[in-house]
């Protein structure tokens, strides 16, 4: 069995992860569980978009034979007070802007994978940090199950697809490409061995002058471990991977490119 867990306001991005789950397993099973506990107090927990009868129909339609809808209580009994945390993998980038996020997804997925037993699971490579988290949580705790990372699908323009692109007003959703275009042009620049600063700090700008009210980050790490690769050049033959994370009106978006120096 090949298990896609999701929150749901599923997309094209879902559904390629269901399809590449049926190319490596018999049965493909999907969870649909908006989970409260990777959110802040200040977060989109109660707005998150959710459609659950529209999800299943996509779903049953791209191949998934087995949706799992647990309710809040099936996932934190009463009286719940364990947590899953993944160490310093998780603590930075995303985890030093959002410190619950990591622990919440670590803990909702040691439960999808208790109860469900996948032989394998698919995650988006749209949240790389995240694949990483899990790739170490399902080795450090002994789960029998083969992560598997799927590209990232993309509108015409190269936003990367999410659930909260919904957000986007139509002149901001105008405005957004230039996110993907800001790292594709930072990836060009450090595979030619620009200083990694200068790149960064380039893209961050480019950003800002696009209309986005804020970044985040923009770095360049060890795809890998994620670890930071300095800010002179890339060393050549070396993985990378580009991540940013920057603000458009009231909407956070997330996403990265591989880049290596030749």
């Amino acid at each position: 069995m090949g298990l896609v867990p999701t929150m749901g306001a599923l997309h094209e991005g879902h559904l390629s992860l269901i399809r590449l789950a049926a190319r490596e397993a018999d049965v493909v099973a999907a969870s649909l569980f908006v989970n409260p506990t990777q959110f802040a107090a200040n977060e989109d927990f109660g707005s998150y978009p959710r459609r659950e009868a529209d999800d299943i129909g996509m779903l049953e339609a791209a191949g998934c034979r087995l949706v799992y809808c647990p309710q809040l209580t099936e996932i934190y009994p009463p009286g719940d007070s364990t947590r899953v945390r993944v160490g310093a993998l998780s603590e930075d980038l995303e985890g030093a802007i959002r410190p619950q996020f990591f622990e919440g997804v670590a803990s909702v997925v040691t439960r999808l994978f208790a109860h469900l037993g996948p032989d394998l699971a698919v995650f988006g490579e749209k949240d790389y940090q995240q694949l990483l988290v899990i790739r170490a949580l399902t080795r450090d705790l002994g789960f029998p199950i083969r992560i598997l990372g799927g590209p990232t699908q993309r509108d015409p323009d190269g936003l990367a697809m999410s659930s909260r692109n919904a957000y986007l007003g139509a002149a901001e959703r105008r405005q957004a490409g230039a996110l993907p275009a800001a790292l594709q042009q930072a990836c060009k620049r450090l595979a030619a061995g620009e200083a990694i600063s200068d790149v960064c700090g380039d893209a961050r700008s480019s950003l800002l002058s696009a209309g986005f009210s804020s970044v985040d980050y923009i770095e360049a790490r060890h795809a890998e471990t994620l670890s930071p690769m300095g800010t002179g050049s890339a060393t050549a033959g070396v993985p990378g991977r580009i991540l940013a994370a920057a603000r458009l009106g009231t909407t956070r978006l997330i996403d990265n490119l591989p880049f290596q120096r030749s």
